[in-house]
């Protein structure tokens, strides 16, 4: 690399550094939940005393009391505990999946509700601006036992029902089915007149404590949280990037879902068809320990309570973010496939069904990956094929390249000048080797979507002693810090043995020496990069590399097609358009030299081009 090459690239991490730096002493964390969920109640009580002038809420007697009862309902892939207080859910166990930690707590399984949380509630405010939440309100079961088991396609109906000490109600009703992960609900209010003011008849229902985390990684599960509330067909995503601002959609009309996710798990409200209303997603990060974060999203539908009997229907999924499941549903754009006109098609349509057909009949999910590296590596053979025969031509005239930038070493125009000249002597496309890799880069891009957020994946093992879980980085040691711009402690065997291999593959392909330090920078990078991505991802990226590392050797030393530098120069010239770009930009800039070099009043010469161009129009040159 020249020195102009060398000082960027300090200056460029300097840069990088000094931002970074500077972003994690400008941002503050928020110590809990409880905290944010106390200033905005303080704020809001604030804005009611501003707005109507009342002071402090009076502590009135609302709701018949009621003693708290906790219903246990047991299905085929759920088991869920219901408290009466608001009627809301404690816990949202699946059964089928285990949380990081279950070689610890053989008997824990994924629970979806946040600890002590009464999750699924409601609010409103009252007429003398008290805001009611949900467990302050006692709900009475229909149901006689505390325990209830449903299976298979059989289904069960639970109704609580909280009275106030004026007559009026509120109804909620839970149908769990035996086989799914939904529960279909009605919110129902009626005679509420007194309670709920003609100013403000709004009850916010929803979701509104996030998805509790799974993954050992907090950091990675927020880099895939987010929530989304879709309209119309058209998708509002939000992402709580900012621990200091709440970040917050909210939209009027017709509303399909609203959903949040976490990296393997989804939680989504579905209203009736064709429901015209209300409805908001609302976003805040927060520190956790280890440098870590969590990202907690809520989902709240707006029902207005007309001063009748109102009826709210909701379909509550909580579940596996799994393909087939969420497709039943119509929530398959809760999965992140990538950009969604050229990548998500690729991962969605064609990378994840070739990959699960492949598993039915290997059930060893890495051997799976292993033959859809091989697959995928056939796929694009025509693209890296051509990629490697550029790399092959250009190696050839690698002398030729270096005898020409010994000769003008001074003169770096003349060495462009002469460099085009020799590419269009021997019909070198400088694009050549670029184009077919940004040709892959969409399948590529797919495939760390679909590989990195399957959640088939999750805790499937490749070998007993090593790659025991495909989703999660395969540790081998570990730093007693962290790595400056990286901030990586950790390493992956598999990113170690990828970076190695693609170490081989530049050495292979690269062969200007100025290039040379890209030879150990790229595998570096990479191998610091991929130490966090999951293990399937690596190994994939691993045998698609030595596949190419064979594809090369066989081109270089097995090969009888291999052109010479006669050869070349004999075949037939094409001119790229890059080439035609290029040797126009050479031909403007020395026209620019030498009008600088004649003097202020000398004309500057003109190209055929322009000159038939003038021809007829114009006998002067115009400078």
């Amino acid at each position: 690399m020249d020195r102009n090459s060398i000082i960027g690239m300090v200056l460029i991490g300097l840069i990088v550094g000094i931002w970074m730096f500077f972003q994690s002493t400008m941002q503050t964390t928020d110590v809990t939940p409880e905290q944010t969920a106390r200033r905005r109640e303080v704020a809001d009580s604030s804005a009611i005393v501003a707005r109507t002038g009342q002071t402090e809420p009076k502590d009135v007697q609302l709701f018949e009391p009621a003693p708290e009862r906790t219903l246990t309902i047991v299905t085929d892939v759920l088991r869920v505990r219901l408290s009466s207080r608001g009627a809301t859910i404690r816990s949202w166990q699946l059964n089928d999946y285990r949380p990081w930690y279950k070689d610890i707590d053989t008997l824990a399984r994924v629970d979806l509700i946040q600890p002590g949380a009464h999750e699924f509630g409601f609010n409103f405010r009252t007429v003398n601006g008290a805001k009611i939440s949900a467990p302050m309100v006692p709900f009475v079961w229909d149901v006689p036992t505390d325990s209830i088991r449903v299976t298979g396609s059989s289904t069960v109906t639970i109704r609580g029902t909280a009275k106030t000490v004026t007559g009026g109600t509120i109804v909620r009703t839970y149908t769990f089915s035996g086989s799914t992960y939904d529960v279909r609900t009605e919110f129902t209010m009626e005679k509420l007149n007194d309670v709920i003011p003609a100013a403000n008849r709004l009850v916010n229902l929803g979701w509104s404590h996030g998805i509790r985390y799974q993954e050992k990684s907090s950091v990675d599960e927020s880099n895939n949280a987010v929530a989304m509330i879709t309209t119309s067909g058209d998708i509002a995503e939000i992402d709580a990037s900012d621990y200091r601002i709440d970040d917050t959609t909210a939209i009027t009309g017709r509303i399909e879902w609203l959903a949040t996710r976490s990296k393997y798990f989804t939680v989504a409200l579905l209203p009736p068809l064709n429901f015209d209303g209300q409805a908001e997603v609302r976003g805040r990060k927060y520190g956790a320990p280890d440098d870590g974060s969590i990202e907690k999203f809520s989902l709240t539908v707006r029902v207005p309570y007309r001063g009748e009997r109102t009826t709210q229907k909701l379909t509550l999924y909580a579940g596996p973010m799994q393909y087939d499941t969420l497709a039943r549903y119509g929530l398959t754009d809760v999965m992140n496939f990538g950009w969604k006109w050229i990548v998500k098609p690729i991962g969605e349509y064609f990378m994840l069904p070739v990959l699960k057909l492949i598993h039915t009949g290997i059930p060893n999910y890495g051997v799976a990956i292993i033959l859809f590296a091989i697959l995928m590596k056939l796929l694009l053979y025509p693209l890296s094929i051509t990629q490697m025969k550029s790399a092959q031509k250009m190696k050839l005239l690698a002398p030729l390249m270096t005898d020409i930038r010994e000769k003008y070493k001074d003169d770096q125009q003349r060495q462009s000048q002469e460099t085009m000249k020799l590419y269009a002597e021997y019909g070198i496309n400088p694009a050549g080797g670029c184009l077919p890799l940004l040709l892959q880069m969409p399948f590529l891009y797919a495939l760390y979507s679909v590989l990195n957020l399957n959640i088939e994946l999750r805790q499937a093992a490749f070998l007993d002693v090593w790659l025991t879980d495909l989703s999660v980085p395969d540790v081998i040691f570990e730093l007693p810090f962290k790595l400056p711009l990286f901030n990586i402690d950790k390493f992956s065997g598999l990113a170690l043995v990828m970076g190695a291999t693609l170490f081989i593959q530049q050495k292979q392909a690269i062969t200007d020496p100025r290039q040379k330090a890209m030879v150990y920078l790229m595998p570096v990078m990479l191998t610091l990069m991929f130490s966090t991505l999951p293990a399937g991802l690596n190994l994939y990226y691993f045998i698609f590399n030595v596949l190419g590392i064979a594809q090369q050797l066989w081109m270089t030393k097995f090969s009888r097609n291999q052109p010479t530098l006669a050869e070349l120069k004999a075949m037939p010239k094409k001119e790229s358009w890059l080439q035609k770009r290029m040797a126009l930009m050479q031909e403007m800039a020395e026209q620019q030299r030498q009008a600088g070099g004649s003097g202020s009043g000398a004309a500057r010469p003109r190209s055929p081009r322009n000159e038939n161009r003038s021809n007829g129009k114009s006998g002067k040159n115009r400078r």
